[in-house]
């Protein structure tokens, strides 16, 4: 069912008494998933043609502290519906972070830890450009407590930037890679394939750069045209689907020679330097997100919850000031939970244990079934009687492997 969101002023729906989401509902979940914090902050310096996420064009400034205020205000506001519970894992992202100063992200960071339980080694990764790359702050982000840095590098060719929209070039993007590999222990880097006019010899120049700086992580993602932005207004000319799926397969050839394995769709990774903060979002664990436009999910007795902050920075900071941040409120309903699981769950390389599946969504494995066994049938995935994997050919048809558990 639909939780109807009670009207409210502009300014955003007014948080719900915990009480509204622990009354009987139609789960029943034996215990609570780990649980993820996402911050969000959504400024940049130039919106890139591609980018569909919530960013916006810095052409005044960054209100930093109304802003680090209002993150503090939300963060307040959804305390009770997570009280007691540990979080595993921090991910602030955006927008493009590193905009903010090392000295707001330390003042960010105690005020979470203030506020919340976080576990021990709890890793805290922060996104960041080369474009606002500056000697020396990548390691005060380190010094303010960030653990794992996410380099937006993209590609490390001027052209394909330029076509890409992005802010930085070739020299910035190998010297901000140099100093993350220097200040951080553990980092990641953002590497596109299939760009305009990108041929399979520039691909695989680019990964090889990449691979030159021995990074524990990369994340690689296929150029995709987005409704609503520029690239689906004017798209450019992509290289073929035959081309893109054969630089995909020469990516996943390299990086396993130079030690990384395919962990999940798009991420290779040494051992040990898994994304853990992904990992939780697809083992469909719990996250809260706080921030303009910031999506959140989080299970309770009955029921899984997914809110969704006010997207208009504006707005979000006057609506979270307030104690109005949240724009949607609703019950993911049964039905659709099974999708909602396979969705992600079925990124992994390794799988899932079907226990999890239970334990996670409240529902019986019988609820996924027939899916199964139609997957099976099509050469998809493997499985036995505790766990389920998909197989190479359900990894590059893993869309219509996800289909087959759609609700009716």
């Amino acid at each position: 069912m639909t939780i109807p969101i009670v009207p409210a002023a502009p300014s955003g729906s007014a948080p719900r008494d915990v009480q509204h989401y622990m009354r009987p509902g139609l789960l029943q979940l034996s215990s609570l998933p780990p649980l993820s914090l996402y911050v969000h902050l959504p400024w940049c310096l130039r919106k890139c043609p591609y980018c569909d996420f919530n960013s916006h064009e810095a052409r005044d400034g960054i209100p930093e502290q109304r802003y680090l205020d209002a993150l503090v205000a939300d963060l307040e506001a959804a305390l009770p519906l997570i009280w007691g519970r540990q979080v595993q894992t921090i991910f602030i992202g955006g927008g493009t972070p590193s905009l903010f100063s090392p000295e707001s992200i330390d003042r960010l960071l105690s005020d979470i830890r203030a506020r919340l339980r976080l576990e021990a080694d709890c890793e805290i990764t922060l996104e960041a450009n080369p474009g606002t790359f500056e000697k020396e702050r990548f390691r005060a982000y380190r010094g303010a407590g960030v653990t794992r840095l996410s380099v937006g590098v993209q590609s490390f060719n001027d052209q394909h930037l330029e076509a890409l929209g992005r802010v930085h070039d070739r020299a910035q993007a190998l010297a901000a890679v140099e100093e993350a590999a220097a200040a951080f222990d553990t980092f990641n880097l953002d590497i596109m394939y299939a760009l305009p006019g990108q041929t399979p010899a520039e691909q695989e120049e680019d990964m090889r750069t990449a691979l030159g700086f021995a990074p524990p992580h990369i994340s690689i993602y296929h150029l995709t045209i987005e409704p609503n932005t520029y690239f689906a207004k004017y798209p450019p000319r992509l290289p073929e689907d035959d081309t893109a799926y054969a630089m995909l397969d020469r990516i996943t050839e390299i990086t396993a020679a130079a030690g990384l394995e395919r962990y999940e769709v798009s991420a290779y990774a040494r051992a040990k330097h898994q994304c853990r903060h992904n990992l939780n979002y697809w083992q469909f664990g719990d996250y809260l997100g706080i921030g303009a436009g910031a999506h959140s999910k989080l299970s309770f007795a009955h029921r899984v919850v997914r809110q969704v902050r006010l997207r208009e920075p504006q707005l979000y900071m006057a609506g979270a000031l307030a104690g109005r941040a949240i724009a949607q409120d609703e019950d993911v309903r049964r039905a659709e939970l099974p999708f909602e699981f396979m969705l992600n769950a079925l990124r992994l390389r390794d799988g899932f244990a079907l226990k999890d599946f239970s334990e996670r969504t409240g529902l019986a494995v019988t609820a996924i079934a027939k899916g199964l066994q139609e997957g099976e049938a099509r050469g998809l995935i493997t499985r036995d009687m505790e766990h389920v994997c998909p197989t190479e050919r359900g990894f590059d048809f893993l869309s219509d492997l996800q289909a087959l558990f759609l609700p009716d």
